[in-house]
């Protein structure tokens, strides 16, 4: 199922999971900052010397740099390789949507001449003097056809919706 070219796993809506290396960079990592060492009082001669070891204060997230929300964003911006592969996933499924609808619209419309052609007797009934087929071929697509329309909207829309929230999160 994984190619060579194709390293991260599918899920099953076709969308891939996100490079968990997105966006790290080696000076990323946790920074030691040294910190001066405690004062001693002078030792006493009765009492051992004990010296306090040096500390060491270690930050893990740095407040200066930008926080993980815009990594994605700025993947995209830069056309990084991972930002190319987002919006080559996001325009095939955008694809896919069409040329299925399409192809429902094509059949769902190419089938109503062949129905009339092979059943004679369904192209004979008329509705206050129109044929059904003048009816059903000249009335019947113009619905049909802003149904599909608003259907292919919503289903855009939704995919637009979950690549910005997967970029975002």
């Amino acid at each position: 199922m994984n190619s060579p070219e194709d390293p991260y796993h599918r899920l099953a809506n076709g969308v891939r999971k996100p490079d968990p290396t997105l966006g790290v960079r080696p000076e990323d990592r946790a920074v030691v900052e040294p910190v001066p060492a405690a004062v001693t009082e002078p030792s006493r001669s009765s009492e051992p010397a004990h010296v306090k070891p040096k500390r060491e204060r270690v930050v893990l997230a740095d407040s200066r740099q930008p926080s993980g929300r815009m990594r994605g964003r700025v993947e995209l911006e830069e056309q990084t390789s991972w930002g190319k592969l987002l919006i080559r996933d996001l325009v095939k499924v955008q694809l896919r949507t069409s040329v299925l609808l399409g192809v429902l619209v094509a059949v769902a419309l190419g089938v109503l001449p062949a129905l009339f052609y092979f059943l004679p007797s369904v192209a004979r009934f008329t509705v206050i003097g129109i044929p059904i087929p003048w009816l059903v071929l000249g009335l019947l697509p113009f619905p049909f056809l802003f149904a599909v329309g608003l259907w292919y909207n919503r289903l855009a829309e939704r995919h637009e919706r979950d690549f910005v929230d997967m970029i975002e999160n």
